[in-house]
């Protein structure tokens, strides 16, 4: 080959050097575009119950968390979802319960066994009824839906949990109304049931 080449020869070399260029970009943009939609994909899961794998569902998310696990719940009786917020904050990953009053006097509540290994419950009086039913798992993860983290949602009700992933923006507002409910929240106590009459309902 001739240098420098012939004018025709010099016009295919810059042809071929631009298509090269071209299609270097385009596989640099493909790739980029897949690693960001890969990152921002909005992941959703929905499970049913009775039986229907919910519980199952939701001890498997919480056994991924790394740094904090935040919790509303109007009702908590599932010892299985119990003993993995125990496991949780053993091994050093922040839990913040939020419970509904009701907790504090029902004989079935976990929340004795909450407080006995050490972790922060508050409970909401601010409201009628706080039924959020919320788990929020290092701000990646929101696990919501109708069921209460209970054995009766579990075993023998109509209830739905649905896992959203992939949207900060959504799981940021459910964080946010967290934290509106933790500030006027106060420390969970275990009390002695009370009926209509005002007397003490002792557990038979």
């Amino acid at each position: 080959m001739q240098w420098p080449p012939d004018p025709m020869t010099l016009m295919w070399i810059q042809v071929a050097t631009g298509a090269m260029g071209m299609l270097t970009l385009v596989f640099l943009f493909r790739f980029i575009l897949s690693k960001f939609s890969a990152s921002t994909a909005q992941e959703v899961a929905v499970y049913f119950s009775p039986k229907g794998g919910c519980q199952a569902a939701i001890v498997r998310e919480l056994m991924k968390a790394k740094s904090e696990i935040l919790v509303q719940a109007y009702s908590f009786t599932a010892d299985p979802l119990t003993y993995a917020l125990v496991e949780a904050k053993k091994q050093g990953i922040t839990v913040d319960i939020i419970l509904d009053k009701s907790n504090e006097t029902d004989r079935y509540s976990d929340l004795s066994i909450f407080l006995e290994k050490g972790l922060e419950v508050k409970i909401d009086h601010e409201h009628a009824i706080a039924h959020n039913k919320i788990i929020i798992i290092d701000q990646q993860v929101v696990i919501t839906g109708s069921y209460n983290f209970t054995n009766q949602a579990e075993g023998e009700n109509a209830e739905n949990v649905v896992v959203l992933k992939g949207n900060p923006a959504l799981i940021a507002a459910y964080r946010e109304n967290f934290m509106k409910h933790r500030d006027h929240a106060k420390a969970a106590q275990v009390r002695d049931a009370v009926d209509r009459r005002g007397h003490l309902a002792r557990a038979a």
